[in-house]
């Protein structure tokens, strides 16, 4: 489990594709205290350590992961979104995140408004129902309030230390990201049908 909050803003350092795909990652972080197997949120997918290194870690990313994310998509110094896995004890700062990421949305546009920037995404039609004004989203491993929903569409706003420390200030409209709508809302309506 994950908070949605970025602790680093690692790169790809190569992406390998023999037959799952695996991508090496460089990064901030003490790879020294993470043990192989542990679980990294890589701009929203949970993944693997399989190998590492002094300031890299590698993960191998299956057919399923690269049919419902962007992680097909990366190349090599491609900056992504980081976040350690919850340990029992640590501050709950966004929402609870799975790092099983729904789908893929597109960012239709973005503008400045105030010191922050107001972002719209196209969400899946299979998932917009799970969004809701007020509720939580994981957009590219980070946990975001909606603002407002039409239709497919919903909008976000990214406060200025948000954009400075992820990949945020990057993204630019036609850009792929990784959703994954809040657990609570998939439940409810999974209730919901069996009523």
């Amino acid at each position: 489990m994950f908070t949605g909050i970025i602790t680093d803003v690692g790169t790809v350092r190569s992406v390998d594709r023999p037959s799952d795909v695996r991508i090496a990652i460089e990064t901030r972080f003490d790879t020294a205290t993470i043990p192989l197997g542990a679980s990294i949120a890589c701009s929203g997918p949970c993944l693997t350590v399989v190998e590492k290194g002094p300031g890299w870690f590698a993960v191998n990313v299956s057919t399923e992961t690269l049919s419902k994310t962007t992680l097909g998509d990366w190349r090599p110094r491609q900056r992504i979104n980081l976040e350690r896995s919850l340990r029992v004890g640590d501050e709950l700062g966004g929402h609870l995140v799975s790092g099983h990421v729904d789908g893929v949305a597109t960012l239709v546009s973005r503008r400045p408004e105030a010191g922050s920037v107001r972002m719209t995404f196209a969400a899946p039609a299979s998932l917009a129902r799970y969004i809701a004004p007020k509720g939580a989203v994981a957009i590219d491993g980070t946990s975001l309030t909606v603002n407002e929903v039409d239709g497919v569409n919903f909008g976000v706003n990214i406060i200025p230390h948000t954009l400075q420390v992820t990949t945020f200030g990057d993204l630019q409209p036609g850009a792929r990201v990784n959703i994954e709508v809040d657990v609570l809302a998939r439940y409810v309506d999974r209730l919901r049908q069996m009523a």
